[in-house]
């Protein structure tokens, strides 16, 4: 059963990324503007980023099985549409739809591991899923390069989608046959005005850190920024007025009250901020500073990979007493690997033998925080609200994937230029700092956490 889910969980997060190398293929093959370009790397996210917490409700409400068989085949079918596209407008409405799949399987992932395992079973799950996350985002970048470069039969860019058709499909077999039926106790209405309300909500801040940068920041992006606050304000008093009607609201506020909650979803934020932020960012410095290929680069992540599964594999070894400040310690462990990344690549850009090494820092750090997060987050949830801090927690993480690659991406685009090997390396040492400071800010939020939740 677990098997099923985290393949569907990588599958989804490797899609997050897997586009953005392949991209300029795509755009040479399908003769895309650079807006449309955009939109077919960042459709996927902006559809998946404001329906993850509509989908863990939507699980609590028709049951964890259905709902994570219903995302995984509208994600498969979906991906399938993205590698036989014929133009980049069907491409576009099959990424959104892809987007739409996945955030209907995720939560229902965090869910079911949640109530299905206990104790240490528990705790070893997260982290696998923890470990999947990360390398979910992470082999994005690698498998993009090689499936690009390996132009497979002539297809070009077309297998970055259609490898997840057979994948998808044993995985939905398999699901029919291993994951449990029924659905949860106590199953909550949807709550509609309040999913209208944070859809357009997450909408006005989502599309706008997505495509900001590409856009030059148009007007109405400016605005739409701008309103995404009063919008979420009216949420929370919708919200309010649901509750006291006797509804079933889709944050309850019992679920953000809960001990450990918010601060572990604030550290999950500040930590993929700056993750994100810094793939996207390391990545355009190698195609676009240093002119390396589509393999090279996306293989330059491999010690990184390497460093997120060993860190959240092995976690659980340190005694309990020591998880809580081993968030903070891996927070510190991860911005030591990006501080040394920046200042290697401060004078020409190409770094030296020490690169790989602190790739493996990075990742070491990055596992040391996301799955002991995973664990404390859900530490003291009522089984009754799973699904709906698990749609906290994924959104969290998601939208902080967003503005982390809109915000150090801006900073390293800004301080490239030209895009000369030494312009590069000077923007992506200033960003790498900047990602250092984030994450160390993740690792003071975490200080926060209740001790009774070690």
């Amino acid at each position: 059963m677990l098997a099923v889910m985290l393949g569907a969980v990588f599958m989804a997060l490797l899609d997050s990324t897997i586009v953005n190398i392949a991209a300029p293929t795509i755009g040479a093959d399908l003769d895309t503007t650079g807006s449309a370009l955009q939109l077919v790397v960042s459709g996927y996210t902006v559809a998946y980023a404001t329906l993850l917490v509509t989908g863990a409700r939507l699980g609590a409400r028709n049951g964890f099985r259905s709902m994570f068989l219903f995302g995984l085949i509208t994600f498969t079918a979906a991906s399938l549409a993205c590698g036989l596209a014929p133009d980049s407008a069907v491409l576009i409405g099959a990424r959104l739809v892809q987007g739409i799949g996945a955030a209907m399987t995720m939560p229902q992932v965090y869910s079911l591991i949640q109530l299905r395992f206990e104790g240490a079973a528990r705790a070893r799950a997260l982290s696998l899923y923890a470990a999947t996350i990360g390398l979910g985002v992470v082999v994005g970048q690698v498998a993009g390069g090689l499936l690009v470069s390996a132009d497979l039969f002539g297809s070009g860019w077309r297998p970055v989608f259609l490898i997840n058709v057979p994948i998808g499909l044993v995985l939905v077999i398999a699901g029919l046959r291993l994951l449990p039926h029924g659905k949860p106790a106590g199953s909550k209405g949807l709550d509609l005005p309040g999913l209208i309300t944070l859809t357009v909500a997450l909408l006005l801040l989502v599309v706008p850190l997505v495509m900001g940068h590409e856009q030059r920041w148009p007007l109405w992006m400016q605005i739409s920024l701008v309103a995404s606050v009063p919008v979420l304000v009216g949420f929370a008093l919708v919200e309010r007025a649901v509750a006291r009607r006797g509804g079933a609201p889709l944050v309850p506020g019992r679920v953000l009250k809960t001990p450990g909650l918010v601060p572990a979803a604030t550290a999950m934020f500040f930590a993929m901020a700056g993750y994100a932020g810094f793939l996207f960012s390391f990545s355009q410095h190698m195609q676009s500073g240093l002119g390396e290929s589509a393999t090279r680069t996306g293989l330059v992540f491999a010690p990184l990979a390497l460093g997120v599964a060993t860190g959240s594999l092995t976690w659980q070894k340190v005694p309990e007493r020591l998880h809580r400040p081993l968030i903070a310690t891996g927070c510190a462990v991860a911005a030591l690997g990006y501080a040394g990344i920046g200042f290697d690549m401060r004078s020409n850009g190409h770094g030296g033998f020490a690169l790989p090494l602190l790739q493996l820092v990075v990742g070491i750090g990055m596992g040391y925080v996301t799955s002991p997060l995973l664990t404390v987050s859900l530490a003291k949830v009522k089984p009754a609200d799973v699904a709906d801090a698990s749609g906290v927690m994924t959104t969290s993480a998601q939208i902080a994937q967003a503005l982390g690659i809109a915000a150090y991406g801006s900073v390293y685009l800004s301080a490239a230029g030209n895009h000369t090997p030494n312009a590069s390396g000077h923007a992506i040492a200033v960003t790498a700092m900047l990602v250092a400071v984030t994450a160390l800010a993740g690792g003071l939020v975490s200080l926060k956490l209740p001790g009774e939740q070690r």
